[in-house]
């Protein structure tokens, strides 16, 4: 008998998630010695230098378990949000917070609900717990809230939403996201993703956490791996109502989050400089690319994150491929149902421009 044959029904029908090329397997595939990697929508300014001597200093303590508890990151996450300690659920990035929710709230007697375009995450984590997927139809490469309420039913358990999206950038205003949940019956848990929040400068954006107290049946979650640019050890959060926080700690792992990633992320959520100098970076970054790309006549999304996607205009897996072989890492997006868009992750001025030569000559070619 075949290993796949002995999977349950939802895992045999998953594919593994595509992660961006790494900087390491184009070197060995192609010998090249300067590789700008926009591909994955890391903080191009690194980690926090508070953060790297925190990690440092952890380094004695290898042989010890983690706190499983967190104490010190979740204390900390308490007072910058000013929520309570009870309400937040450590993950090992905000993606092992996603499926903590798939696995506390869906079933093979439920379904899911998200949009066209929306983070691969949510079908992965649906499908690996057996639960139905109700994709709604993408409104301007964004979500469509009403589609997406046309969806719910009886049988809906949650509801993932990405603001800012992954991987078109589009975000929704406040006044319609507070709008849907007041929609949502009670007991719909309603996922609202801000792996982006700290990037974003949108006057209308809300912060979802302001919410908490209105909506029960709401999550929020966070990541270090962006703004924050600890991408490398893996630490993101949700905050919650406390009883939903608990049933996401009774599926949570022991030690999900690692000891150098507790103490980095401690650190970097209080080098507000090094947050400033990466938000200030991204925002002339993003100004750059777009004017570029409306110079070069190529239409792109309007993105409230730290990447574009842009459409070249012809099936773009090609165009991909000959930026690799000009040392430029980005990321295809057909697999989100964009075959001829590239999602850009802003990187600093120079490696834009280097991006933007090879795309010349790509695009000339």
């Amino acid at each position: 008998m075949k290993a796949e044959q002995l999977a349950v029904a939802g895992v045999r029908r998953l594919q593994p998630y595509q992660p961006g090329k790494p900087i390491s397997e184009l070197e060995r595939e192609l010998g090249l010695t300067r590789i700008i990697k926009l591909a994955s929508n890391e903080n191009p300014l690194g980690s926090s230098p508070k953060a790297l001597a925190a990690a440092r200093s952890g380094l004695s303590e290898l042989h010890l378990y983690p706190d499983g508890s967190g104490f010190e990151l979740k204390t900390a996450l308490a007072a910058k949000l000013g929520v309570d300690f009870e309400q937040i659920t450590l993950g090992n990035g905000s993606n092992d917070v996603l499926e903590l929710a798939a696995r506390a709230f869906l079933s093979a007697e439920h379904a899911a609900v998200f949009s066209e375009h929306a983070f691969a995450v949510y079908p992965i984590v649906t499908q690996a717990v057996g639960a139905q997927a109700r994709i709604a139809p993408a409104l301007r490469y964004g979500h469509d809230l009403d589609a997406m309420a046309g969806l719910v039913d009886r049988n809906v358990r949650v509801v993932f939403i990405a603001n800012p999206n992954n991987p078109t950038g589009t975000w929704l205003s406040r006044e319609e996201l507070r709008r849907f949940l007041g929609l949502m019956p009670e007991q719909v848990i309603v996922v609202i993703d801000e792996a982006y929040f700290e990037y974003v400068r949108e006057p209308d954006y809300p912060n979802a956490l302001t919410w908490l107290d209105q909506f029960p049946n709401l999550i929020v979650t966070r990541t270090f791996s962006k703004a924050y640019g600890l991408a490398g050890l893996r630490v993101g959060y949700a905050v919650s109502s406390p009883e939903v926080a608990d049933l996401l700690n009774r599926v949570r792992q022991p030690f999900n989050v690692n000891s150098l990633a507790l103490v980095a992320a401690t650190a970097a959520l209080a080098d507000e400089d090094h947050l400033a100098r990466s938000v200030h970076l991204n925002g002339e970054g993003l100004k750059q690319l777009g004017a570029a790309f409306s110079q070069r006549g190529l239409r792109f999304i309007p993105s409230a994150g730290n990447f574009l996607a842009v459409d070249v205009g012809r099936p773009a897996a090609p165009v991909y491929e000959a930026l690799l072989r000009e040392g430029v890492i980005v990321r295809p997006i057909a697999n989100y149902g964009l075959p001829n868009h590239l999602r850009v992750t802003i990187g600093t001025l120079e490696e834009n421009g280097i991006f933007l030569s090879a795309l010349d000559r790509v695009l000339g070619s």
